[in-house]
């Protein structure tokens, strides 16, 4: 039973990936259009969770808070629709989307590493959570 939970999680993560890959995260594609954002992920305010969720790595401010909380309820509006859609979990989408927004993270950038620590991003591959397909 539970190798074939196995094989059924590991399809589905599959698929997820398949999906955020080609519609991508709904992070940075639509958050660019904030200059707030830009300006916070730039100075290391905000980074990629692993859980798939944008988080603050600095003291929280109002405005920090403000721009994670937008920035997050959208992504999981998108991340329920697609997990959904590929017969997965909120939380199975969500996983695989953080492994690819951590992936796709730029020098400089801070991101969540497995042991739950905040990294910056160099020209290695980042950290990333097992689980990652």
């Amino acid at each position: 039973m539970g190798e074939i939970m196995s094989r059924i999680s590991k399809s589905v993560l599959a698929a997820a990936v398949a999906a955020v890959s080609l519609g991508a995260v709904a992070s940075p594609a639509f958050a660019q259009r904030d200059p707030a954002y830009a300006a916070a992920r730039a100075a290391g305010q905000v980074g990629e969770r692993m859980d798939g969720y944008l988080g603050i790595v600095v003291a929280e401010t109002p405005d920090l808070r403000r721009i994670v909380n937008d920035i997050n309820i959208k992504r999981r509006a998108v991340y329920s629709e697609r997990a959904k859609a590929n017969n997965a979990t909120i939380e199975e989408y969500a996983l695989t989307a953080g492994c690819q927004a951590i992936l796709a993270t730029e020098p400089g950038e801070k991101y969540q590493a497995p042991d739950g620590s905040w990294q910056t991003r160099t020209v290695a591959a980042p950290l990333r959570d097992p689980r990652c397909p």
